[in-house]
């Protein structure tokens, strides 16, 4: 994202490079111009969440996993949408019919084997706002969705924050020049160009947790669940004129 772009301009080849605080100096008495490359960082708590909600369910042959199946993906979707969530704010990401493979239940009895020959997945991403996200889990985990759990927290409007980071590089740029020119005796003039490069956030841990069995989930209280805080960073190169 660029935040300012003027026209650029540079004569001579002469330059003196220097590092400070993980900002790069670039001094030239002949073009008369300085140039800073500055980074700042930005924190803000999540105000939206988007709760991932799935379950698996079984069946001695495919009509009864998908009907054990049905049953149990209304039940989430009629709770979910009973306690006020918008049907368009609940988006399918995955569902399933499939056999189920021998190491799978190798160590179940031959009874249970039985019962298990066939598997109905299915899972659906939920946003919602960060408050409620606790709320979302639980009622998708009492409905049914022992598949439950990743929490992915964003911000409503990620371009604020974003820009908040590049003013705060430029800000930290125009200071680190004015401190240059203060040492050549030299008074730092207009902001030539400016160029703001973002940086990508690290990853961060997912979580999955299964359900309780159904008895124990209803009696159960919502999880303590906190939103994350949203970190934005932005690089910014910017040459000011000296006078």
């Amino acid at each position: 994202m660029t935040i300012l772009r003027l026209a650029a301009f540079a004569l001579g080849t002469a330059a003196l490079t220097a590092t400070a605080n993980a900002q790069t100096i670039q001094i030239s008495k002949e073009n008369r111009t300085i140039a800073i490359t500055a980074t700042a960082k930005v924190l803000a708590m999540a105000d939206i969440a988007t709760v991932h909600i799935g379950f698996i369910a079984y069946g001695p042959d495919s009509d009864a996993a998908y009907a054990n199946g049905s049953r149990i993906s209304n039940a989430i979707i009629k709770s979910l949408t009973a306690a006020g969530i918008p049907n368009d704010a609940i988006e399918s990401e995955n569902q399933n019919v499939s056999p189920v493979q021998e190491y799978q239940i190798d160590k179940l009895t031959p009874a249970e084997k039985a019962q298990r020959k066939f598997q109905v997945t299915q899972s659906w991403s939920v946003r919602t706002l960060a408050a409620d996200a606790a709320k979302t889990l639980d009622l998708a985990v009492k409905a049914g969705a022992n598949q439950s759990g990743q929490i992915d927290w964003s911000l409503k409007d990620e371009n604020a924050l974003q820009a908040e980071a590049a003013a705060k590089a430029l800000q930290r740029a125009r200071t680190v020049a004015e401190e240059m020119a203060k040492g050549l005796n030299v008074r730092l003039g207009v902001l030539l160009y400016a160029n703001n490069e973002t940086q990508a956030e690290p990853p961060h841990p997912l979580m999955r947790a299964m359900a309780a069995p159904a008895a124990a989930a209803m009696k159960a209280e919502p999880l303590a669940i906190n939103p994350r805080q949203i970190e934005k960073s932005a690089t910014v190169y910017a040459v000011f004129a000296i006078e």
